[in-house]
């Protein structure tokens, strides 16, 4: 039987069903009732039978396998110009780490029997969807800003799912998303304050990458992997980039369960990177949000996030982990792009975010030079295209 769901804030617990909320009524995000994880000593990586991706660590999830492309234990390589590893997520099967959730959800949305899911993204996440989607051979719904990248729109629409472009900022794509998941008319608000947990009543399934926590079941692997590959050991420090944190949360429950389990001993400090003038996890931390010239920046359009939804929780591993969060403008962002490709890694430029905060954490000394550091490469340089 698929997990219910339970608010870790006031305790509610829902039954697992195509229409259970996509929060709580309280407006917390919604968890998984079950943690299960494995006993005994794990195998060392040379040991492990890869075969299945992330799936390997079917023991730690709360879902069962249905719609996978085996994707996961993408390689961690040295970059001696940064000392550090950088963990090559741009090699999944759409070209991102939101693959890793995406295998997680659509497999949640088949154990539920739903129909229909929807989304709203910048891009990525919607691409990564409506890929799943079609591998479930599920309807999907792509809500996403009118001026999404072409490559990104193209994506979604050759996968046979119908994009929904919307003017205006990114949290109106939202507004726009979740009225129709929970069958709102357009004059109709949608409040986290509301007295009704918001079920999902309307055209489909949320298929949320930042609220439903079959997601974030797929990205803590990413956290499994970084410790199997290191021996089962944790490095000094992750370097992640942040919107709305799917990926900085992931590593922080993955890292959080292995020491649950007993698997290993200590956690890295998450270091977040947020683009200037999009930062509000360092505005909440009291640090400055703009770059050098007090501006922001637009080229970063994958983390431009304004409202993160488990905003609060991205704030909280920060804090139990010694982390932190700086906004990094569009000239460092730039510079680094342009030094990651002359190293060979072509990726996209919100994917550059984490590699220039790692040189400004060095320059602060938050970072030591000898710090093991992990930095994961979210997004190809084909998304750009």
């Amino acid at each position: 039987m698929p997990s219910d769901l339970t608010c870790p804030d006031c305790g509610t617990r829902y039954d697992a069903g195509p229409d259970e909320p996509w929060r709580c009524a309280c407006g917390r995000g919604l968890e998984f009732t079950e943690r299960p994880h494995p006993e005994g000593d794990p195998l060392p990586l040379h040991s492990l039978d890869t075969s299945e991706g992330l799936w390997t660590f079917f023991e730690f999830l709360p879902i069962e396998q249905h719609v996978t492309f085996y994707e996961g234990f993408t390689p961690m390589v040295d970059a001696p110009e940064w000392d550090a590893q950088f963990k090559l997520e741009y090699v999944f099967p759409t070209g991102s780490f939101k693959d890793r959730g995406a295998t997680t959800t659509l497999s949640r949305a088949v154990e539920l029997g739903v129909e229909k899911v929807i989304e709203d993204s910048s891009g990525n996440a919607g691409a990564s969807i409506a890929t799943y989607a079609a591998r479930a051979g599920l309807e999907a719904d792509i809500y996403v800003p009118a001026d999404v990248k072409q490559s990104k729109l193209m994506a979604i629409q050759r996968a046979d799912a119908r994009p929904v472009r919307i003017e205006g900022t990114r949290e109106d794509v939202t507004a726009a998303c979740l009225r129709a998941v929970e069958g709102r008319s357009n004059d109709d608000a949608v409040s986290a304050g509301d007295s009704d947990a918001p079920h999902q009543t309307g055209e489909g399934w949320y298929a949320s990458h930042a609220w439903n926590p079959a997601f974030y079941a797929g990205t803590m692997t990413f956290a499994f992997e970084v410790a199997a590959q290191q021996g089962w050991t944790v490095p000094d420090a992750v370097v992640l980039p942040v919107g709305h944190g799917t990926l900085f949360l992931g590593a922080y429950r993955g890292f959080s369960l292995l020491n649950e389990a007993g698997i290993v001993d200590g956690m890295p400090r998450l270091l977040g990177a947020q683009a200037a003038g999009y930062a509000p996890i360092v505005a909440a931390l009291g640090g400055e949000t703009t770059d050098e010239d007090g501006d922001g920046t637009t080229i970063a359009d994958g983390i431009r996030i304004t409202e993160p939804a488990r905003g609060t929780e991205i704030l909280e591993a920060i804090e139990e982990t010694g982390g932190d969060a700086i906004a990094i403008g569009g000239d460092r962002i730039e510079t680094a792009l342009d030094r990651l490709h002359r190293n060979g890694f072509y990726v996209e430029p919100t994917c550059a975010v984490a590699p220039a905060a790692l040189e400004r954490y060095r320059e602060d000394g938050v970072v030591a030079d000898d710090d093991d550091v992990v930095v994961p490469l979210t997004g190809s340089g084909f998304k750009t295209l």
